[in-house]
């Protein structure tokens, strides 16, 4: 609620509104990517239901802090993991900045940067934290090919 004005009236009209189911979330968001056509997707605050929570994609998402100098490591490394998969049709490579969007499901919990999860596309809600290896392409590719529930490509071609 973010009323200009606060009295009675004005408090008893959102309670009204809110029982009627006629409000929506206010959504802390960065504005959509006009062009997300790169290796790693930018997923904001708007997009993560499309993106992440997509149910015809697997996804692996990391969440990062422009500020943080393990997210700034990792990031030549999370380009060079989206430029080795982005020829597959149902694994998206995506990134959020988490400290200016909000995550919309509760099942994605960011407490340190970087974060990172895999997305199964039948397990939306039950998605698998990274931990544990190192994050660099071999632990990193390892880790989608364990968890991929569909990848184009052989193990044997990799």
């Amino acid at each position: 609620m973010e009323p200009e004005e606060f009295d009675s009236d004005v408090l008893r009209q959102f309670v009204l509104a809110f029982k009627k189911g006629k409000l929506k979330p206010i959504v802390k968001s960065q504005p959509v990517p006009k062009n997300n056509k790169g290796p790693v997707k930018v997923v904001v605050g708007k997009t993560f239901d499309t993106i992440v929570m997509d149910p015809k994609n697997d996804v692996l998402i990391e969440f990062y802090a422009p500020w943080c100098g393990h997210c700034k490591k990792l990031e030549p490394v999370y380009n060079e993991l989206g430029k080795k998969y982005k020829n597959e049709k149902n694994l998206v490579i995506a990134k959020m900045d988490a400290t200016a969007n909000d995550v919309t499901s509760d099942h994605y919990k960011v407490e340190g940067f970087p974060t990172i999860y895999f997305a199964p596309r039948d397990k939306k809600n039950n998605p698998i934290k990274f931990e544990g290896g190192d994050r660099d392409l071999e632990h990193l590719s390892k880790f989608i090919e364990e968890h991929a529930t569909k990848l184009s490509r052989t193990k044997e071609e990799l």
